[in-house]
């Protein structure tokens, strides 16, 4: 067992120096400076903040700030590149430790740690298990000191999460090893049940928890069918893009076959997903995140390594698997604030293919189904369904699975953009809620549906719930109708649903009131859709719009080259939001130049110089 140093640490910085100083930003988000404080009081924490929410800088920050070493676990090879080239970026001490590295890299990186001038090493769960690196960390913790363990991903921990990794789960052996090491759990996705898992697998010890807002208010959500004008409906919003977008299809096949497509009509496209060779993904991706292309056509293999600021547009040409994971991935869209779109394609055919793949979930020994996975994959698909074909608020179902109140009519959704009629159907819920207490709150909707509807399946005559007062009351709606109902007081949370594979319907408190009479419940009909005018609320002028464009587009052209010369990503040198401040406020002196966000005393140096000649000459250019 070894335990950190004691010697005191270094006077340290003011937060807000030490941001403004390492990161070139002036105050925190909403929620870090708290997050920070409690890692620097050697707290275990549990940290959910959605992407682009800054959760990365909640464990760089505090570990340049003290003594010893932040290992950071990190499930991708491509994200630690990512993070560790934008910490160097900055000056900042950091490195990784993986399989990409050959055996004298490797040796030539732990030698700098042991030295001490290393502050974060990003690593894999599996290198970090294996006897020959906790030796070397047994040795780290003599000679440097351990004081803290990232573990970003953290959802990867549970089995309920969308992208569990059995591996994850010995992570836990570390508290055994290193008792008094502080555990950092980092995730952009997890529900109330996942967050609990996490918590009891890596044995967090009264853990400062943080829960940010599920909300992206950037991002604009649109759900549309594919029908046979959906290829030239993408083309051209993809040609009105202004940066990059990323599209993702259910199959290897398709990726192939759109992105093919996609070049044939002249845009800059690659594929992307497992069936390709590491090297072609890895050059692809390079060329991508390097803007040198503008689109990548990707299995949901993509995107998780990469922290590309500046995709404008994701559009997911297939239903995805589940809610969960859609919203992580349409969430690398507008990871720097600035607005981006979401859009979601579906077809019957989506439902086909993902049935399939669900029933291959089977062991790999026996062949035998695993039904209980299989349970839930297929609550998990009729979650995505809901969302897909649902009729209130996007942002309403979304933040409500992740048991979040949203108030709706967000104004950045298709349904809020061009609001359907509403129709009052308390009547209808009432009728609907009270079928739920006759049966005794055991059974899911389709069931429900059917009672009320008078069905005389087997299964509603064996439980005699054709002698219930509410069989049959329901015969003038639909199914389909009841079924648009029952999402509804699903979304807004005036209904209960299990979640264990079971979906069954409980009963709350607001359904009550809707039976007392006491809330009223409006329905979102379907209604033809109209063009949507986006941007009509814009403030600034015509002109000075277009000025600004003009020189945010010189901007990028000129991080571009200078991304080039150091071999990095463009969105390393400075985002996207870091540019339109520079194209609106022009500043023509460094010390100007350094009151943009993002610009920290490193990019000062290395690139102020560069970026001021650039917008001084385009101001004395408007003047001529």
């Amino acid at each position: 067992m070894f335990s950190r140093p004691t010697a005191p640490p270094p006077e340290p910085l003011c937060l807000e120096t030490a941001l403004k100083q390492y990161f070139g930003y002036e105050t925190f988000r909403p929620g870090q400076q708290a997050i920070i404080e409690a890692a620097l009081e050697n707290r275990d924490l549990l940290v959910v903040m959605p992407t682009g929410g800054g959760k990365s800088l909640c464990f760089q920050l505090p570990a340049l700030l003290r003594s010893g070493i932040t290992l950071v676990v990190s499930p991708l090879i491509a994200l630690m590149q990512d993070q560790v080239d934008a910490l160097q970026a900055n000056d900042l001490a950091a490195t990784f430790l993986n399989s990409s590295l050959s055996g004298s890299e490797s040796r030539q990186r732990q030698a700098q740690i042991l030295r001490g001038e290393i502050k974060l090493v990003y690593v894999a769960p599996e290198r970090l298990l294996t006897p020959t690196f906790l030796a070397f960390l047994d040795q780290v913790q003599a000679q440097v000191g351990l004081c803290a363990l990232a573990i970003d991903e953290a959802h990867c921990v549970s089995e309920w999460g969308h992208d569990f990794r059995p591996e994850y789960r010995r992570l836990a052996e570390l508290r055994q090893r290193y008792p008094h090491l502080p555990l950092m759990a980092l995730t952009a996705t997890a529900t109330e049940r996942v967050r609990q898992d996490i918590g009891q697998q890596l044995g967090l010890q009264q853990p400062y928890i943080h829960i940010a807002s599920f909300n992206r208010p950037n991002l604009y959500y649109e759900v549309r069918p594919k029908h046979r004008q959906a290829y030239p409906e993408l083309v051209q919003m993809l040609r009105q893009t202004q940066g990059s977008s990323i599209i993702y299809c259910l199959s290897r096949r398709e990726v192939e076959d759109l992105s093919a497509r996609l070049q044939q009509d002249g845009l800059r496209a690659l594929p992307y997903h497992a069936g390709m060779s590491d090297g072609d993904r890895s050059r692809n991706q390079t060329q991508f995140i390097r803007d040198d292309v503008q689109i990548m056509v990707a299995t949901i293999a993509f995107g998780m390594g990469i922290n590309k600021s500046d995709v404008r547009l994701v559009v997911h040409y297939n239903l995805p698997r589940n809610l969960e994971g859609y919203y992580q991935e349409a969430g690398r869209a507008g990871r720097d604030g600035e607005p981006a779109t979401c859009l979601l394609y579906h077809s019957p055919k989506d439902l086909r293919t993902l049935d399939w793949l669900i029933a291959q979930k089977v062991h790999p020994e026996t062949g035998e189904p695993l039904a209980h996975e299989q349970r839930v994959a297929r609550q998990q698909l009729r979650q995505i369904l809901d969302y897909a074909e649902g009729t209130v608020c996007r942002r309403t179902i979304q933040l409500a699975y992740f048991g979040e109140a949203f108030a709706g009519n967000c104004a950045n959704c298709d349904n809020c953009a061009q609001p359907k009629p509403l129709e009052d159907w308390t009547v209808e819920a009432q009728k609907f809620l009270s079928c739920v207490a006759r049966c005794r709150e055991r059974f899911g909707m389709n069931h429900i549906i059917e009672v009320l509807r008078g069905s005389k399946s087997q299964k509603v005559l064996g439980k005699g719930h054709d002698k219930l007062s509410t069989y049959g009351i329901g015969r003038d709606r639909t199914a389909d109708q009841w079924r648009l109902l029952g999402r509804t007081l699903l979304h807004q949370r005036w209904l209960d649903e299990t979640t264990d594979g079971y979906p069954v319907l409980k009963l709350n408190a607001a359904s009550w009131n809707i039976l007392r009479g006491q809330q009223s419940v409006q329905v979102s009909v379907l209604s033809t859709p109209a063009a949507i005018d986006k941007g009509s609320d814009k403030r600034v002028s015509a002109a000075n719009q277009a000025e600004a464009e003009a020189l945010f587009q010189r901007l990028r052209s000129l991080r571009k080259r200078l991304a080039d010369e150091q071999s990095l990503p463009p969105y390393i040198v400075f985002a996207d939001s870091s540019l339109r401040q520079m194209a609106q406020q022009q500043p023509q002196t460094l010390a100007d130049f350094a009151q943009i966000s993002g610009v920290g005393r490193r990019k000062l140096e290395q690139y102020g110089d560069a970026f001021v000649a650039e917008i001084c000459n385009y101001c004395q250019a408007q003047k001529e």
